[in-house]
């Protein structure tokens, strides 16, 4: 499988996390469900390492990288991801979340000297277009739908969603060098995982009051949480690690942005209220766009 669609598959699998992440992440608080959930996909992606012997591949020399990635672009990224969620919706968060594919690209151009031929710029181009024509005029006709509701300050959502955006590029861009060696993928998202999961508890442990759940954790809201960790962290963050072994960072950026995209469906069956005309069209567009990637 090519690392486009491995990027693809992460895309997907995020779709369905992010929706799942709705009822855990408003019921903890964005510290507390990223927490929980950094912690069960510790625990899930270390045993993986363990079982396929993928800690024997870590080099010392390369922990540091990508505990910092973890650092970034788990820890204060996905937090900042959830917080924008929480204010803004899945599918709107979605819109800002994907940005972090011009982030990567723009990077990847100064710090690699990644290009694109005529043919990959053109489906990026088309990609990029269509998400934000499916996400940003996909509201309309959805006022009715609680999960288009924007609570609290608009821009402070809209900031929170581009620091998530910038710190998954980052996070990409750090552990690039890495993922070229022969690190295995696994033992490396452990890492950044292990990492990000002792930010967050070290937060709590200072007693700061935004670290600490809004409220009790119990089991149907464990369950969610271990089940989304399994597919957006242990799988989905995996697959990425494993595209950026053969991809540049800015194509394997873009094609993971698909996310709101497949999103839309999804939202469909879940709320009962199908998207509007222009969420559609931009839908058309990115996936004309995959095509030619992918191709």
């Amino acid at each position: 499988m090519g690392f486009e669609w491995l990027a693809l598959a992460a895309a997907f699998l995020w779709a369905i996390a992010s929706l799942l992440s709705v009822k855990p992440s408003h019921h903890l608080g964005s510290f507390a469900y990223s927490r929980w959930r950094m912690g069960c996909t510790s625990v899930i992606l270390s045993s993986m390492a363990l079982y396929t012997g993928g800690w024997a591949t870590v080099e010392v020399s390369s922990i540091s990288a990508m505990m910092l990635s973890g650092l970034i672009g788990i820890f204060i990224g996905d937090t900042a991801l959830f917080a924008c969620l929480n204010r803004m919706g899945p599918r709107q968060a979605g819109l800002l979340f994907s940005c972090h594919a011009v982030f990567s690209a723009v990077l990847g151009y100064f710090l690699f000297s990644e290009h694109m031929t005529t043919m990959e710029f053109i489906g990026s181009s088309l990609v990029f277009s269509g998400v934000v024509m499916a996400i940003f005029f996909g509201r309309r006709g959805q006022s009715n739908n609680v999960l288009e509701t924007v609570k609290g300050n608009i821009w402070i959502g809209v900031a929170l969603g581009l620091t998530a955006a910038l710190c998954q590029a980052l996070g990409g861009i750090i552990a690039k060098p890495i993922m070229q060696t022969s690190i295995d993928p696994v033992a490396a998202s452990a890492i950044r995982m292990i990492t990000a999961f002792i930010a967050h508890f070290a937060l709590l442990l200072t007693g700061v009051k935004v670290a600490k759940a809004t409220q009790r954790m119990n089991w149907e809201i464990f369950s969610i949480t271990a089940v989304n960790g399994l597919l957006a962290m242990a799988v989905g963050m995996t697959l990425i690690l494993y595209a950026l072994q053969e991809g540049n960072v800015g194509m394997v950026a873009l094609l993971s942005s698909t996310t709101p995209i497949m999103l839309l469906p999804i939202l469909w069956l879940y709320t009962k209220q199908r998207p509007n005309f222009y969420a559609w069209l931009g839908a058309i567009v990115a996936v004309a766009g995959t095509a030619i990637l992918v191709s």
